[in-house]
């Protein structure tokens, strides 16, 4: 038996694995993983469903395995898909933790109702308190900025300043960002909501949609590449896209790379806007107290820089260093806000990004 069973869920095959989790043992995996079912707790595994699609995380399953003898089944698949099959499964879902990137998505599993508080000490000291869930429904795993890309031929690094400086008409039609319908957005209208009060979050909104230089699409690499090309002069991405590229094999990304610049924005004020991956236990998960240990795995040192390495991120333990390419970046002062407020306020966020014409 391996030490991590894995099925892919897609938009395609949903619907038929929500009906087959209300008749079926709700055993996550082929049916090799499903022959344990009867057995004890103490045979050792966790059901995971993540919704992070890095074949790096492999490495952390199979370390936790090899040093815990606990087998990780594990079903990978969009955010919202999992979040409806954790519902539709009910209290005879077989899933024990749920990873997911971004805290507007950890929210609406909280929202939902299909997570857990769990009390860790350990998860209380490794993770700080903005980065993780109040009563303990979700934690931090890893950190990702939301940066400005700029073309080095046509902006200077002492042109940019802050994100509010993006709303002022010296960037008009210069802006490429991706959809409103994008956490990462949503989550950084949130973030400004917190900060500076609703009217005045959607003033930003309004001034920064009148520099759009397109039509917002794609996603962060195709705001880098238009940024690159020239159809843009600045963009809003997050900063592993950046560090994708740069770390690439293939010559034309990193050629795309080597035309842009990077800046991290408000470091005279707030800090640069944060966000998170992280993991929560599941309402009804059959093995909580292996599900806890496997959360506190993901804190500790050598996970870290595996989670961390794998996507280029940042760690959420302090102590333990980004990649080289990621400290290439250069350093920066992150906001300190609470990541949760960014959930609570998300609601708030698609209706000021409605309101300004963020389409």
């Amino acid at each position: 038996m391996t030490a991590k069973t894995r099925t892919l869920l897609s938009l395609a095959t949903g619907l038929s694995l929500l009906i087959a989790a209300g008749c079926s043992s709700n055993q996550p995996g082929n049916t090799e993983a499903s022959n344990t079912e009867s057995e004890p707790s103490q045979a050792g595994e966790i059901n995971l469903y993540s919704a992070r699609h890095y074949d790096s995380d492999d490495a952390l399953y199979e370390n936790f395995t090899k040093e815990t003898g606990i087998k990780i089944n594990l079903i990978e698949g969009k955010e919202s898909d999992l979040i409806e099959r954790i519902k539709n499964e009910g209290d005879n879902s077989p899933v024990d933790v749920f990873i997911t990137v971004d805290v507007g998505n950890l929210w609406k599993a909280q929202e939902e109702g299909i997570l857990q508080p769990i009390s860790s000490d350990i998860l209380e000291k490794n993770i700080p308190e903005n980065l993780r869930e109040d009563e303990g429904y979700w934690f931090g795993l890893t950190k990702r900025a939301r940066l400005i890309v700029y073309n080095k031929d046509k902006v200077k690094a002492e042109d940019l300043s802050t994100y509010e400086n993006l709303a002022t008409p010296e960037w008009k039609g210069r802006i490429c960002i991706r959809s409103s319908s994008n956490i990462y957005n949503q989550s950084l209208v949130a973030s400004k909501i917190e900060e500076l009060g609703e009217e005045k979050a959607e003033e930003w909104v309004k001034g920064v949609v009148n520099n759009f230089a397109r039509e917002p699409e794609g996603n962060d690499t195709s705001q880098i590449e238009a940024v690159a090309s020239g159809e843009c002069d600045v963009a809003l991405v997050n900063s592993y896209y950046v560090a994708r590229l740069m770390r690439s094999d293939d010559a034309k990304k990193k050629e795309i790379a080597a035309k842009i610049g990077v800046f991290f924005p408000n470091q005279e004020s707030g800090g640069t806007h944060i966000n998170i991956s992280g993991a929560g236990v599941t309402i009804n998960a059959p093995h909580k107290e292996k599900a806890i240990a496997f959360i506190e795995y993901l804190t500790s040192p050598e996970a870290q820089e595996i989670f961390a390495d794998g996507n280029n991120e940042y760690p959420v333990v302090s102590g333990v260093s980004e990649n080289e390419t990621v400290k290439a970046l250069g350093n920066f002062k992150e906001s300190e806000l609470d990541v949760e407020s960014y959930g609570e306020k998300n609601a708030d966020a698609v209706k000021v990004m409605d309101r300004g014409g963020w389409k």
